[in-house]
């Protein structure tokens, strides 16, 4: 047993030695690469083989964010190969890498509410803080069992929460776009409090939302009704007749980001409208670049004629679900956790944003080899690539063009 006293906050732990991490990329890649998509990549995102077409965004798949993440989570195991690992929640929202790290020995811990488990902590063992973060309550009650941290909170994450920390110095109340129960948004709001607890936030996550704040902005309103439709997106305390004097936005920041500009736009007014000017509106741009890299690369995409799009990625990632969201309008657009997916030439199984669910639709048409086809493919931030590859080889191989084709383009 470690001789550290619970009671004694550890240092985060350094896991990325040289040595370490020359282990750590090989094993990553033989897991996520793929030499198909960088070949394709190489190619301008773009084969014909056939009559079969096969279009790939510009940006897709692991950004930088993810890719340390996951490679802080392997490197934990090497350099603690003995201690009890575990997780808080999941490293990122993608099923194929959280599996890989379940079949590691790394255990997830409830991310939803402090249970039992954290109070069986103990000063030898490992926790590993997810991309996403983790509320301040958590890391509390690890820094208080006096475990090692390793923490692969995505620096674009840790920048929004900077600005709601300053926000809540300045007696600012952040207005924050995003889902209340998810695992960023709820880390976010907790370093919304502030230093001292004494910060306020409320999460908005539609435009009605937003239309109602901006209401109750200009010309107030029932105070019991709007903390009841707020009642899982507000601080503690919070009082919309006291609270929403300064107002800053900030975001969970995979949102989309026309959205966000647009619920900017729309409070600024109405503090405009209430004040006379903007003095008391605060914002700061924390859409994650490589989210907004990905959304644009998606817009054009669009451009392109298509007779699909698949879409790759976990069915609870947020960026993932914006990118369908961007594609419905456009283009017949299929949800897609893998290629075990797609079923056959006309079936495929897909996750509906509108139903929350997953469905089935057995009139893909398009797939039928007889007839052109054009295929577009575009995947979330924590997507990784060996799973897009499975997609295409599985779309290649419905039309009769089987992997060793796709293994030989150059």
């Amino acid at each position: 047993m470690s001789d550290a006293p619970a009671d004694i906050k550890r240092p985060r732990v350094n896991v990325r030695r040289p040595d370490v991490m020359e282990l750590v990329s090989a094993e990553v890649a033989v897991h996520f690469h793929s030499s198909i998509v960088e070949k394709l990549r190489d190619r301008g995102g773009k084969i014909t083989i056939g009559n079969t077409t096969l279009l790939l965004a510009e940006q897709f798949g692991f950004c930088y964010g993810v890719e340390r993440a996951i490679d802080l989570a392997y490197a934990s195991r090497r350099v603690f190969p003995e201690n009890r690992i575990f997780l808080i929640g999941e490293i990122i929202h993608n099923p194929d890498v959280n599996r890989h790290l379940r079949e590691m020995g790394i255990v997830s811990l409830p991310w939803q509410d402090l249970t039992v488990c954290y109070e069986q902590l103990t000063a030898d063992d490992v926790v590993i803080v997810p991309a996403f973060g983790a509320p301040t309550l958590f890391m509390s009650k690890v820094e208080e069992k006096g475990c090692y941290v390793v923490d692969t909170t995505c620096g674009d994450v840790m920048k929004v929460w900077r600005r709601v920390r300053s926000y809540a110095a300045e007696g600012v109340t952040s207005i924050i776009h995003g889902k209340s129960d998810h695992e960023e948004t709820r880390a976010t709001a907790s370093r919304a409090l502030g230093v001292d607890g004494g910060g306020h936030y409320l999460v908005v996550l539609t435009l009605e939302d937003v239309d109602y704040v901006c209401h109750y902005l200009r010309h107030g309103g029932d105070r019991q009704e709007f903390l009841a439709r707020f009642k899982d997106g507000h601080s503690p305390g919070f009082d919309p007749d006291l609270h929403l004097g300064k107002v800053g936005v900030a975001n969970q920041t995979t949102m989309l980001k026309s959205e966000t500009e647009e619920i900017q736009r729309r409070i600024r007014q109405a503090v405009t409208d209430r004040d006379g000017d903007a003095a008391a509106f605060h914002f700061f741009d924390t859409i994650c670049g490589a989210t907004q890299e990905r959304q644009d690369a998606l817009f054009e995409m669009l451009k392109k004629p298509m007779d699909l799009l698949l879409v790759v990625g976990g069915y609870n990632s947020s960026n993932t679900a914006h990118l369908v969201e961007i594609a419905e309008p456009q283009v017949p657009t299929f949800f897609i956790r893998d290629a075990s997916c797609i079923r056959s030439l006309e079936e495929i199984i897909h996750y509906d944003l509108h139903r929350s669910q997953e469905v089935t639709t057995d009139h893909v048409k398009w797939l039928q080899p007889e007839r052109p086809c054009t295929v577009g493919i575009t995947a979330g931030a924590s997507c990784p690539n060996n799973l897009i590859e499975e997609t295409i080889v599985k779309v290649f191989e419905l039309r009769g063009v089987d992997r060793g084709m796709l293994e030989g383009i150059s």
